[in-house]
C-alpha cells in the first residue's frame, strides 16, 4: 500500500473535513503550462528525483498524494511528499527541483471523484470557499490539490482532493 501524508481528522461538516497534517519533506518543482498540461510536465522529473536521480544516488518510495499549486494560469508547482522516514532529503541533482520541511499546518479538505478538467476543479475549490465563508473559518494560505491515484486508474475511482489551509482557531465546534 502506498504511503500518505499523514494526518489526522479533526472533524467534518457539510462535507468537509477538516485536518491537521503532521510535518512533511517535499520535493517540487514548477513548471510552466496549463492547469491540466502542468502535472504532465512536472511529473516526469519528480519521478526521476526519487528513482535516484539525486546527489545520494537514493531510491525512495513513491508516497500519495501529489500536491499541485497553481501560482497564476501558467505556472504550477507539483510536489511529491517523501516518506515519513525522511528527515533531510537528498539533494537533487538537476536545476529547478527543490527540497523543503512543510511545518505541520491545518486544512479544509474536499474530496472527488473523477478527472482533472479545471473547471471541474475550479467548481469544488469554489464550493469550498463559499462553504468556509459562510462558517466563518479564516483561510491562511494557497489552495492545494492532491491526486492520490495514477492516471489509468478509472476517473469514477480516482481520489481527489481540494485542500485550504486554514486557521485552526476558527474552525467551528463540531
Amino acid at each position: 500500500m502506498t504511503e500518505e501524508a499523514k494526518y489526522t481528522v479533526m472533524g467534518r461538516r457539510d462535507g468537509i473535513e477538516f485536518r491537521a497534517y503532521d510535518p512533511h519533506v517535499l520535493v517540487s518543482v514548477t513548471v510552466p503550462g496549463s492547469f491540466e498540461l502542468a502535472p504532465n510536465y512536472g511529473f516526469s522529473p519528480l519521478v526521476r528525483y526519487i528513482s535516484g536521480e539525486n546527489l545520494a544516488a537514493e531510491k525512495i518510495a513513491m508516497t500519495a498524494p501529489v500536491f499541485h499549486v497553481a501560482e497564476s494560469d501558467s505556472k504550477h508547482t507539483i510536489s511529491f511528499v517523501l516518506p515519513r522516514d525522511t528527515s533531510v532529503a537528498p539533494a537533487p541533482a538537476r536545476a529547478g527541483l527543490t527540497t523543503h520541511q512543510v511545518p505541520a499546518i491545518t486544512v479544509a479538505a474536499v474530496r472527488f471523484a473523477g478527472g482533472w478538467r479545471e473547471d471541474r476543479v475550479k467548481r469544488h475549490e469554489t464550493e469550498l470557499h463559499r462553504a468556509l465563508s459562510s462558517m466563518a473559518v479564516q483561510e491562511s494560505g494557497a489552495v492545494m490539490f492532491a491526486r492520490y491515484d495514477p492516471p489509468w486508474k478509472p476517473g469514477f475511482l480516482r481520489r481527489n482532493e481540494v485542500l485550504v489551509p486554514v486557521d485552526p482557531a476558527t474552525i467551528p465546534q463540531m
